[in-house]
């Protein structure tokens, strides 16, 4: 693969997915119910492209921060809120700032760059950006370092900068106070206003602070930025990123499947006493379970789609500073990383209750294109499960393998740009299935890493 990408007809990686869950629910509503849409007709159970993209982005920092994978050592962004403490922090343990301080300095720095926090009164968002923000890891601790190299400078201005907040909220209580007093109110708010204006007015932060706190969130070598793009409206000068990965929400191939699981969760302490009782009254105080309710699982089999523009990829990083040559190497190992993602990572909802994350694809299909290649419409018919002689098509996993490869085989012939491509499988039976097919268009591989060969 080389960095003129696009020269070569392979710009866009189209990668297409089918696994089969059992009793799940990765994702949900705001009443916690699966999330379902319409499609062919029939109602489908959905899980969000959000929900996987997140996924695919914390497995692939998880394993560049622990050292593993193609991406070791790089750098990963961090989306979050608490910019402001996390600075602080830094301020804290790595200068010896005192606690409160730091956090007033890192809050007004940050907020003067031109970021809004959430209310002063309210403690639990006082010090957190109304919005998140995906940002380089180190961003808090560069922000940080120049904050102590510029103390003096920087202390004199947060003074300024307090006070004069503390001013303009006071100018505002006495103008709510005065609302309501007719003309006479009027004519007092308007002096009121004029006399508070002046000493009200915000001090601008110094623009070398300003410059460092731009440099420091903006998204530099952070791979997964360059991947997954950021939109970052409330600073007009910082740069927003075009991700360079396409993900589509995920549907099941069939029509939605849903129950409604009823539990009932033990108290260990009622149920001590009830097996040590000396007689049945006893027992029947500590009778019944702790808790009852209902849970929604959902099962199915599940189509979801994924496309990397290579060359947005390249573009991405060299915009934000790599040369060439390292942008093409970068590129190279992110790629081979988000496709380990795609295939490996999961949404972690209720992981534990019904091991989810531990699933592995039936089948997995990459090739390259001009230009990205959804094959969602192989299933606006719903696979019909019934047995193949009864006018079904059996169950729905290797009837749906059968679809796709059929699809991919059939826009192959009209399509000159598809080519390379490849099948991955972690099912036995589809395995033998994939001997048993002809002309499906891709040539079996039996590892992530080759599927971007």
């Amino acid at each position: 693969m080389t960095s003129n990408v696009s020269s070569t007809g392979s710009q866009f990686l189209s990668l297409h997915l089918l696994e089969t869950l059992v009793a799940v629910l990765p994702v949900r509503d705001e009443n916690g119910a699966p999330k379902s849409i319409v499609y062919g007709g029939t109602e489908r159970h959905m899980i969000t492209s959000q929900a996987r993209r997140r996924a695919e982005r914390v497995h692939t920092r998880d394993r560049a921060n622990a050292g593993v994978g193609a991406l070791a050592g790089h750098s990963t962004g961090v989306r979050t809120r608490e910019w402001a403490l996390i600075t602080a922090r830094a301020l804290n343990s790595e200068h010896g700032w005192e606690p409160n301080e730091a956090v007033r300095t890192a809050r007004a720095v940050i907020e003067a760059t031109g970021l809004k926090f959430g209310d002063p009164a309210k403690k639990t968002v006082a010090n957190l950006t109304k919005v998140l923000l995906f940002a380089p890891a180190d961003a808090g601790m560069r922000i940080a370092a120049h904050i102590h190299e510029q103390a003096d400078e920087v202390r004199a201005w947060t003074g300024e900068y307090l006070a004069a907040q503390t001013a303009m909220v006071a100018a505002k209580g006495k103008k709510g106070a005065r609302k309501g007093g007719g003309q006479e109110g009027a004519d007092a708010d308007e002096a009121a206003e004029g006399s508070a204006a002046p000493d009200a007015k915000l001090p601008a932060v110094p623009a070398a602070t300003r410059a460092a706190v731009l440099t420091a969130l903006a998204p530099r070598d952070a791979i997964d930025i360059a991947l997954y793009g950021r939109f970052l409206a409330e600073i007009a000068d910082s740069p927003n990123v075009d991700g360079a990965v396409q993900s589509s929400h995920a549907f099941t191939v069939h029509e939605a499947e849903q129950v409604d699981d009823f539990y009932a969760a033990a108290d260990d302490a009622k149920l001590d006493r009830k097996r040590n009782a000396l007689d049945f009254l006893d027992v029947a105080d500590d009778a019944g379970a702790g808790m009852t309710g209902y849970q929604s699982l959902i099962s199915g089999t599940f189509y979801r789609h994924a496309v990397l523009d290579r060359l947005k990829l390249r573009r991405n990083l060299q915009a934000a500073g790599m040369s060439a040559q390292e942008a093409e190497e970068a590129s190279v190992a992110a790629e081979t990383e988000f496709v380990t993602a795609f295939v490996d990572a999961f949404p972690e909802a209720k992981k534990n209750s019904t091991a989810s994350t531990g699933s592995l694809p039936a089948l997995v299909l990459a090739f390259e294109g001009e230009r990205p290649y959804n094959y969602a419409a192989a299933f606006q018919t719903p696979i019909d499960e019934n047995p193949v002689g009864k006018d079904g098509e059996g169950p729905a996993g290797p009837a749906a393998v059968k679809r796709l490869l059929k699809h991919h085989a059939f826009v192959s012939r009209r399509r000159p740009d598809i080519r390379s491509g490849r099948v991955l499988t972690y099912d036995p039976q589809i395995d033998e299935l994939l001997g048993t097919l002809k002309d499906t268009g891709a040539t079996a591989v039996a590892s992530a890493e080759e599927l971007t060969a």
